[in-house]
């Protein structure tokens, strides 16, 4: 056997990688419920002026901006008996999962709705950051090369896509008109349900998934301390590049899911909750197949090339929801096009991690140390960046339209019209600025190998030197 595969068998289990993508799993059901309806909730059953939602959402960005690099940072240079990330997903797990019932239980009152709209998103958020980014920090240091990384990606990734068609199929079964006040009570189920799927998913993933390398918990404190951090995070070229495109994507991301309730029942002339989940969930499970094609296209031109040809067919995939109508296209149009976006999420999902682990792997050669919370706090923030500029475009569209308050009696053609452009023209725009950003990511397909035998050699250092403690 070869040195190469000798190495490859002791890094990638699939055992551990299904393990370890029961975290994943229990995250994306957690966060993608939240993105789903968390906007038609308060807007449309709660009844609260999109103007507040966005403001809440600004307050939400701006402690964000303080708390998902901090957590990252922290994590990164902590080191105890029980591990680096280890300890920081045990302490999060429950109270994460009672977070996500108490979303969806405001107050009565308008204005201590809003209070509680924003203290509630806030505590969501801190909670699920310092559960997700530990347990994503860990990927690049279990599968520490491209080959290892893509297998366990496409483990991953299939299992995010169950998680999705779990988020968006699930609330329809107690929720059957997401936009009406009579089934507000069937949000809590659906966040009681979820809230025990993630806690059963997050404990298969601290007990059999997660692994922790001695080298790199001992080097934890020698790290670069907070500011120092932020400052080599944002002076890498790779990371620059790539931080943009993924705001472009996860603009997209979660621009459709906010919208598919409103687009599909005012547009489509859908109005049941079950049949416009199955819209987002036909998407899904096409991004499960179309994410072996994007490992292939990986492993053939390269992170960077695949990633702009994934944004490249994520607008083409969305070019039909700027004409669909009962008239045109109707249901059956509607789950084709669903369909075929679907290669495009799948490639929104899929290069997330490769990339990160890729530009943690380069940083190390110059700091000394793994920062892979570090990169994931920032790219955190990028993510919560993205739900400010997904709100203000909302907010923008339907005072514009006259929409400012759910109103649904009055839809009017402008408002149609706004829908539309919601679902295709802005989220084409945020791609088209994400294909210009990758373009200029320096690490090259061919630069890959060198990086990856410098790390190699970098870590055998580092076991050495623990051994000779």
């Amino acid at each position: 056997m070869s040195k190469k595969n000798q190495s490859e068998n002791e890094e990638y289990s699939l055992k551990r990688a299904v393990a370890f993508s029961f975290g994943q799993f229990g995250d994306i059901i957690a966060y993608q419920f939240f993105t789903f309806l968390i906007f038609t909730f308060y807007y449309s059953i709660q009844q609260l002026n999109v103007n507040w939602i966005t403001i809440a959402f600004i307050f939400w960005a701006v402690w964000n901006g303080l708390n998902d690099p901090l957590l990252g940072i922290i994590s990164d240079r902590t080191s105890t008996k029980w591990g680096k990330r280890r300890p920081y997903v045990i302490a999060s797990f429950i109270p994460f999962a009672i977070i996500i019932i108490l979303v969806w239980t405001p107050p009565d009152d308008a204005v201590l709705a809003f209070v509680y709209f924003i203290i509630i998103i806030m505590l969501f958020d801190t909670i699920y950051t310092m559960f997700s980014i530990n347990a994503t920090s860990s990927f690049p240091v279990m599968f520490p090369d491209l080959e290892s990384r893509a297998k366990a990606n496409i483990v991953r990734q299939i299992f995010s896509v169950l998680g999705l068609i779990v988020a968006f199929i699930l609330p329809s079964f107690f929720i059957q008109d997401y936009t009406k006040p009579e089934y507000e009570q069937g949000y809590v189920i659906t966040g009681i349900i979820i809230a025990i799927t993630f806690t059963i998913s997050a404990i298969i993933f601290i007990l059999f998934g997660l692994k922790e390398r001695e080298e790199f918990i001992v080097e934890a404190k020698s790290g670069p301390r907070f500011f120092e951090s932020i400052k080599h995070t944002l002076k890498n070229k790779a990371f620059q590049s790539y931080t943009i495109g993924a705001l472009a994507n996860w603009y997209v991301f979660g621009m459709l899911p906010t919208i598919v309730p409103l687009y599909g029942k005012f547009v489509l002339d859908v109005p049941e909750g079950l049949l416009l989940s199955l819209l987002l969930g036909v998407a899904f499970i096409s991004a499960a197949f179309f994410n072996f094609l994007w490992r292939y296209i990986t492993l053939k031109i390269g992170l960077r090339k695949g990633f702009m040809l994934s944004m490249g067919c994520f607008i083409a995939g969305l070019v039909p929801f700027m004409f669909l109508s009962p008239q045109i296209g109707g249901y059956a149009g509607a789950l084709v096009s669903f369909f075929f976006l679907g290669a495009g999420l799948a490639g929104s999902l899929y290069f997330r991690d490769p990339i990160v682990s890729t530009i943690a792997d380069y940083d190390e050669l110059k700091t000394g140390v793994r920062r892979e919370g570090g990169f994931y706090g920032v790219n955190a923030l990028v993510i919560r960046l993205s739900t400010i500029f997904i709100f203000i475009t909302i907010s923008l569209v339907f005072t514009s339209t006259g929409w400012a308050v759910f109103e649904p009696e009055t839809v009017t053609p402008e408002i149609i019209v706004g829908l539309r452009l919601l679902m295709f023209f802005f989220p084409a725009i945020a791609l088209v600025i994400g294909i210009l950003s990758i373009s200029r990511f320096p690490i090259r397909q061919e630069e890959y190998q060198e990086i990856k035998d410098k790390v190699d050699k970098l870590h055998q250092e580092k076991r050495d030197k623990l051994k000779n403690r």
